[in-house]
């Protein structure tokens, strides 16, 4: 389990920085990413075989995380579209040898919906690309105006819905006890952390966002 919690906070860390650089480059790092997890899947004993699955499956969220950040940032209506271009071998995968990879893509995805829907409820879709857009010696405080909108009672409600939504589809899933289930409670319990830790910098140090 701790290995998907990794892989959901790397890109905080690596990607971020790296697909504003070199977009190309972040999307073809995909390749090796991948490559190495069907090796690890396919030739090592299964904990390594379970780790190369997990790989697998970040790899997809990967080359959709380059895509849109690389190239579609601007455009947040595009995001969920784009992270889930891979959904339909996603969903193929449940069923075989690829579970674990299917289930750290699948619960990443969901994370990322619950975010986007978090934003466009609270109101702050229109302000993604205006953040995004604005010189780096705006886009700090533009980034702090917008995560102080979440302060507003309406919108902490709504938050909390959807914290508490997440929390109870985290607890059915280990309640289940396959490791296909534990490693999707693991993402998207991750994905919150992350989600929560994103807020706070915003508030706090936006210049530490791995947004801008």
């Amino acid at each position: 389990m701790f290995a998907a919690v990794a892989l959901v906070a790397l890109p905080v860390f690596l990607q971020a920085p790296l697909v504003r650089l070199a977009p190309m480059l972040a999307a073809v790092i995909t390749l090796p990413l991948a490559g190495v997890g069907v090796l690890l899947q396919r030739t090592g004993p299964s904990q390594r075989a379970d780790l190369g699955a997990l790989l697998v499956g970040f790899s997809g969220s990967w080359l959709a995380g380059s895509l849109f950040w690389g190239w579609l940032r601007c455009h947040p209506l595009l995001h969920l579209p784009v992270e889930a271009c891979l959904l339909p071998l996603a969903l193929g995968g449940l069923a075989g040898r690829w579970r674990l990879a299917a289930a750290f893509y699948l619960a990443s995805l969901s994370g990322t919906a619950a975010t986007d829907a978090g934003i466009a409820l609270t109101g702050l879709m229109p302000l993604w690309p205006q953040v995004i857009t604005a010189p780096l010696s705006d886009a700090p405080l533009l980034l702090q105006q917008a995560a102080q909108l979440l302060l507003h009672p309406a919108n902490l409600m709504v938050l909390a819905a959807l914290t508490l939504i997440l929390l109870s589809v985290c607890s059915a899933l280990w309640q289940r006890g396959d490791s296909a289930c534990r490693v999707a409670t693991a993402t998207l319990a991750a994905t919150l952390g992350v989600d929560g830790i994103f807020a706070l910098a915003s508030l706090l140090a936006p210049r530490l966002s791995g947004l801008i």
